[in-house]
């Protein structure tokens, strides 16, 4: 019997805010910022069975964008940098609809923000492991 079986999202979000500015703005606006947190129970992506039957793993590195109510924009999400494996990024895209976010916030304020979400796909085995 196949199943498919859920990623392990890791609840750490990468920030890369996207404000046109350089890379001297990060000291800036790490001051009173608190990123995006997924606050799903569950992981809300689910591993495709085939490639999970087979051992196959890989990790999608999604860009997406949470508006101050920390709901997703479905029409920004984008793969920043895919796993090589067109399935799993298929799946990290399609699980984005699932994702609940408490929202960024500045100096205690909600705000929307872009930021980098991976998405790790990895045999429960291996799920606590670093990235190769």
């Amino acid at each position: 019997m196949r199943r498919a079986w859920k990623t392990v999202l890791l609840a750490t979000v990468v920030v890369a805010c996207n404000r046109g500015g350089t890379s001297d703005d990060a000291p800036e606006q790490a001051v009173g910022f608190e990123p995006p947190v997924v606050t799903n129970a569950s992981a809300p992506v689910e591993y495709p069975a085939e490639l999970f039957e087979r051992g196959v793993e890989g990790t999608v590195l999604l860009h997406l964008f949470v508006d101050a109510e920390g709901s997703v924009v479905p029409d920004s999400t984008r793969i920043a940098e895919g796993s090589g494996e067109a399935a799993l990024d298929s799946a990290a895209i399609a699980g984005v609809v699932f994702m609940e976010f408490a929202p960024a916030r500045r100096d205690g304020v909600p705000v929307a923000t872009s930021f980098l979400q991976p998405v790790h796909f990895r045999q429960p085995s291996r799920a606590g492991e670093p990235n190769d």
